[in-house]
């Protein structure tokens, strides 16, 4: 439930709730909010993301230079990757440069944004990764995390965390007892215990 909440899976945990017979922990109906202001950032729409925040809590960015910044940083790329460069140079100059030199950390995030203006074949360049749809959801799980830490949420899934505690006592397991274990996480198919 947990997972299906953080993660924006309305449906699921709608259902899993009902399946489950458990409360959710907090509104449902908040999740299609950053849903949408997720979809957004992840389809390079980022004023219209912007603008959501703002409608939802205007503090959230107010008060989260980093994230406005990489919001900021992710619609220059959008600009690059439509080939506007005169408007991502100006975007640039007038918006990020300003961020840039009051903190030395996003001048050099910048840096390396506007090295994407240098290369023909920006994909396989040292920063073209800046361009690859894993950035766009870099950002957007960073924005959605300050949604849920606004609304007093928790902001990572405890599912990872706790798969990775299995595996890891799996581990310890495996040196001293033959017992049942799982070996596959995703069936949690579990092996038979052979008796000698």
């Amino acid at each position: 439930m947990n997972y299906f909440m953080i993660e924006g899976f309305k449906d699921a945990a709608e259902k899993f709730s009902k399946e489950a017979n458990l409360v959710p922990s907090f509104d449902l109906n908040s999740i299609k909010d950053r849903m949408i202001i997720r979809n957004a950032v992840q389809s390079g729409n980022i004023d219209e993301a912007i603008e959501r925040v703002n409608d939802l809590d205007p503090e959230i960015l107010d008060t989260n230079p980093r994230l406005y910044f990489h919001l900021q940083q992710q619609k220059l790329i959008e600009q690059i990757r439509q080939g506007k460069i005169s408007e991502a140079i100006e975007f640039a100059q007038e918006e990020l440069a300003p961020r840039g030199e009051e903190n030395p950390e996003f001048l050099e995030e910048l840096e390396k944004t506007m090295a994407l203006l240098v290369f023909d074949q920006s994909l396989k360049s040292s920063v073209g990764n800046l361009l690859d749809h894993s950035q766009r959801q870099k950002t957007a799980s960073e924005l959605n995390a300050a949604i849920l830490t606004a609304q007093c949420q928790e902001k990572d899934p405890k599912l990872p965390s706790l798969l990775k505690m299995l595996v890891w006592c799996q581990n310890q397991l495996d040196e001293k007892v033959i017992y049942p274990k799982i070996t596959n996480l995703a069936t949690a198919e579990v092996t038979e215990v052979v008796s000698l």
